[in-house]
């Protein structure tokens, strides 16, 4: 259900090259040439843009756009143009090493490892210790406390298998565990922790489902009956990251767009993540949302070239 869309006859990573490189030339910047081309490519034809351009001209994409390019529309197109394991492991570092983590921040860790394929979320721990020389769990565990770092630990550390294999019996046990654990109030309990970070995601729905029909209320609900505390809130998050995945990131650009200014760390994350994967769907749900299209609010709340490449990459400009 993506948005993005690429053209029939796509030009060679050399031709496309030539053309940023052109835009790059004399004074000033091309900057809708650069939309065109990098924001009409999917993830693998970027990576070759990438890496042609590095044998060409002896210098980095990234760096050419970080010189050439200002502002929010920079951030966005330099997000963009990473390929997603290393936009991914960037994006969890730079949350790890703030100095004061707030669950906003610790929120983006729950997305990486639950709205995202076991392959990606392995690629992206790949990346991370290559990059940073130290592996993501150990940097979630030198900078986070319980019981924080217990559930996050084991969330990014896992490998869910990728099929749409479910057991009903094994759901209705589980089920019957979180209850418990919850009921407790010891949500950093073992079984939910080892529930929530190595279940398909297909076996989780199927949780869910029966711990509602068994209890009569959603586990999401339960938990929020918990407390208001962070642990309730990134549970929360884990349980609608597994269950529904669009209907979290269309309330990230609400919640990135309403008021006064605009979160565009948010905006730009949600957009540049999910439009290669399910953004047709985030738009409805928006739309349920806000009772506005996404498109009309970000019109509204962006200006420039930066608006024109959020919209690009929404599919509204080709």
């Amino acid at each position: 259900m993506s948005s993005l869309r690429v053209p029939e006859a796509v030009p060679s990573p050399e031709e496309d090259c030539e053309r940023l490189n052109k835009a790059f030339e004399g004074f000033g910047t091309d900057e809708e040439a650069v939309i065109w081309i990098l924001g009409h490519r999917n993830a693998s034809q970027r990576r070759k843009i990438r890496d042609t351009y590095q044998q060409l001209y002896n210098k980095s994409l990234i760096d050419a756009l970080q010189s050439e390019l200002s502002g929010d529309f920079r951030d966005a197109v330099i997000l963009w143009t990473y390929d997603p394991p290393e936009r991914d492991a960037k994006v969890a570092r730079d949350v790890l090493m703030k100095k004061k983590k707030g669950i906003k921040h610790l929120k983006v860790l729950v997305e990486i490892a639950c709205a995202s394929s076991p392959q990606h979320l392995m690629a992206v721990r790949q990346v991370y210790g290559s990059l940073f020389e130290c592996s993501l769990e150990e940097d979630i565990a030198s900078t986070l406390s319980l019981p924080l770092r217990k559930l996050l630990v084991g969330l990014v550390s896992s490998y869910r298998y990728d099929r749409q294999v479910v057991d009903s019996g094994i759901a209705s046990s589980e089920a019957s565990k979180l209850y418990e654990a919850i009921k407790a109030k010891q949500l950093d309990h073992n079984h939910v922790v080892s529930i929530l970070s190595t279940r398909n995601i297909f076996q989780l729905r199927e949780t869910f489902e029966c711990y509602k029909q068994n209890y009569g209320t959603s586990i999401d609900e339960n938990i929020k009956s918990c407390g208001s505390g962070d642990l309730e809130s990134l549970l929360t998050l884990v349980i609608t990251c597994i269950d529904t995945p669009e209907k979290h990131f269309a309330q990230v650009i609400k919640d990135s767009v309403v008021g006064l200014g605009t979160d565009e760390d948010s905006l730009n994350r949600a957009i540049v993540s999910r439009a290669e994967i399910d953004m047709i769907k985030i738009r409805e749900e928006y739309s349920k949302l806000s009772k506005t299209s996404l498109e009309d609010d970000v019109i509204d709340d962006t200006s420039g070239e930066y608006k024109n490449f959020l919209l690009t990459l929404l599919g509204q400009r080709f």
